[in-house]
């Protein structure tokens, strides 16, 4: 631990910056739909709570707790941040986008994919894409635990700052093209519904409680947070890097598979992976981060 409270000033780190700009925006985007917000007060009390917190924590330079923290925190507030897009967009937006995403797969492939892929369901390729699916969040969060562990603090805290910029930008792309995906558009098309073999219905109606309520399509933040994260792995190993890259194709797949995403939400995701990748360094270091240590 001494090795940590020794790694940077107490001054804002790139990722306080970003989630101190959002939570204000954010706050402004309450602001202005007011009136439809079912208790416009909680995000408010939240993002003045959370910037506090780390205010707080970065007076205490010398305090283990406080340095865990400022590693950390940003896994609850970026989690936070999407709960309060379920609430924004609906308020903001009053129809979706989903025809249209639709409309765009289905002129370029001459089908739905998720019901054209429907002639290679079966229940074990179902059940293990859901589980690879399910486990995105884990699989991502794991490379920071392996820095972590490895006390690769630098690396760590631009991991960090990748990771939840990542999130925050797709939540742009959710406000700015809302839709639930071609599980609720086309399920009048499919043909029968997906069955899995053991954990299915469990992961499924799990994941249903969490996102069903969420307008969060567009860009497709499992393809997008998963090559982050296979990027990312660059920095531990090549024997993991390789096994991400798997991992990484089979949530591509499966995001259309199992019918959470059209094909050009993937398209997105992926466009977006690859502009913060080659970005997201000079905007670390614009915002006074230090990647001297950081691979490639």
């Amino acid at each position: 631990m001494a090795e940590l409270l020794k790694t940077r000033r107490p001054d804002l780190w790139p990722i306080d910056k970003t989630i101190l700009a959002w939570f204000a925006a954010s706050s402004l985007l309450d602001l202005f739909c007011w009136r439809k917000l079912p208790n416009p007060w909680e995000p408010q009390a939240v993002h003045l709570a959370g910037a506090m917190l780390i205010l707080l924590a970065i007076r205490r330079p010398g305090s283990n707790a406080a340095q865990v923290f400022r590693h950390w925190y940003p896994v609850f507030y970026v989690f936070y941040c999407y709960k309060e897009m379920s609430l924004i967009i609906p308020a903001l937006r009053s129809s979706t986008a989903d025809a249209a995403l639709a409309g765009i797969d289905l002129a370029f492939w001459g089908a739905h994919p998720t019901v054209w892929l429907e002639r290679i369901s079966s229940p074990a390729l179902t059940e293990i894409l859901q589980i690879a699916y399910s486990g995105f969040v884990p699989v991502v969060l794991m490379v920071g635990f392996i820095l972590w562990g490895q006390k690769r603090y630098r690396e760590f805290r631009y991991y960090a700052f990748l990771i939840p910029l990542g999130f925050l930008v797709s939540y742009v792309g959710y406000l700015l093209v809302p839709a639930r995906g071609p599980r609720f558009l086309l399920h009048h098309l499919q043909h029968f519904e997906l069955r899995g073999l053991f954990l299915f219905n469990w992961l499924q109606s799990t994941l249903d409680r969490i996102e069903s309520a969420h307008y969060d399509c567009f860009p497709s933040g499992h393809t997008e947070m998963t090559i982050l994260a296979c990027w990312g792995c660059r920095m531990i190993s090549p024997k993991l890097f390789r096994v991400m890259f798997v991992y990484t194709l089979s949530i591509i797949f499966a995001t259309v598979y199992l019918r959470y995403h059209y094909t050009v939400d993937v398209l997105a995701g992926i466009a977006v992976a690859v502009v913060l990748i080659l970005t997201a360094p000079r905007v670390y270091r614009a915002l006074g981060g230090d990647r001297s240590q950081e691979a490639g």
